[in-house]
């Protein structure tokens, strides 16, 4: 099976896109949203990435 990237349904805060993200790479989610929070800190395009990826990366499908 391929694997996919997805916003996840279950480790979600906002929109489910750190959650879909560690999901793929089979780690801790939290250690994704830190990672994030520092890159958004830094000059804010993490910011605006975050809204990107949660239009773009498609929800998981139910299962």
């Amino acid at each position: 099976m391929e694997k996919r990237l997805y916003r996840s349904r279950t480790q979600r805060m906002l929109a489910g896109v750190c959650g879909g993200i560690a999901e793929y790479f089979n780690i801790d989610p939290t250690l994704i949203r830190l990672g994030w929070v520092i890159f958004a800190c830094m000059g804010g395009t993490g910011v605006l990435a975050y809204i990107i990826a949660a239009i773009v990366i498609p929800l998981s499908p139910v299962e």
